[in-house]
């Protein structure tokens, strides 16, 4: 990883628009209405970039697999928002019984109530990522000190229980600001998000989250579920459970090797 922080293009567009639009102020006052304007329009734009999880415009962003690893037919598996002491336990179980890997994007002070569950994760050979440790809602809104401050608690609980640095980080439901790259850089870590999501935080109806993910799924993909806050069946169970194993055996019919996302890369 390079020393220095470098600001993508678009950060740099955008810092050149507020450069400019300063310098109209000063310059030409009667041509406020136009500075302004460009202002408000290029905030919108970050704005927006923030909130589409698979943007690069903000930054680095892992999105699909490396295409060596999509020649494999390898796919990643990435499972959010535990550990979860009753689902966990049980999504471990299924991945084992298909000779599968995942990601874990665990939460940290979930971590700190439930450290043997993550080591657990670690001693079944998958990974343990980092998913920031309050998990606010309002994560997107984190300035750069306080941003820092939830990553980097994070990463030292995940480290410390299970040995293992995390190498990635996803955000809140994905959304983050400007400052989320530099606060990465600085900590070592990659932004991953996704290609395929089910909304089984929000969605239980099995059918429906499996449509969502198989169809079509293809190798490179990095899919997203939910071991914590999975939404429930009509019967009662954490969706997930109900969903992993028939999609764990359409990745087997098509050749798809589950592995986490650091097996993935070079």
């Amino acid at each position: 990883m390079d020393a220095r922080w470098t600001p993508s293009p678009f950060l740099r567009a955008s810092a050149a628009v507020h450069g400019a639009a300063a310098l109209g102020l000063v310059a030409t006052p009667a041509a406020w209405p136009w500075a302004v304007g460009a202002l408000v329009a290029n905030h919108a734009l970050l704005a927006g970039a923030g909130l589409w999880p698979s943007s690069r415009l903000l930054g680095p962003n892992l999105v699909r697999l490396p295409d060596a690893a999509a020649q494999r037919r390898e796919i990643a598996l990435t499972i959010d928002d535990g550990p979860d002491p009753d689902v966990t336990p049980r999504v471990l179980d299924l991945l084992d019984a298909a000779h599968a890997k995942a990601s874990f994007f665990c939460i940290g002070r979930l971590a700190q109530q439930h450290p043997a569950l993550c080591r657990e994760i670690v001693q079944r050979g998958h990974r343990v990522e980092n998913h920031g440790h309050a998990h606010s809602n309002a994560f997107s809104l984190f300035g750069p000190g306080r941003m820092r401050r939830d990553i980097a608690l994070a990463q030292t609980t995940l480290s410390d229980i299970t040995g293992q640095a995390p190498r990635f980080f996803r955000a809140t439901a994905g959304l983050r600001n400007p400052f989320l790259d530099p606060v990465l850089h600085d900590l070592g870590l990659s932004l991953a998000t996704w290609t395929r999501r089910a909304y089984d935080t929000r969605t239980g109806d099995p059918e429906r989250v499996y449509q969502r993910l198989a169809d079509p799924l293809v190798a490179g993909d990095i899919v997203l579920m939910h071991d914590g806050h999975s939404a429930r069946t009509p019967q009662g169970e954490p969706v997930i459970l109900a969903v992993l194993p028939r999609l764990l055996r359409h990745m087997a019919d098509s050749r798809l090797h589950p592995v986490t996302l650091a097996d993935s890369l070079p």
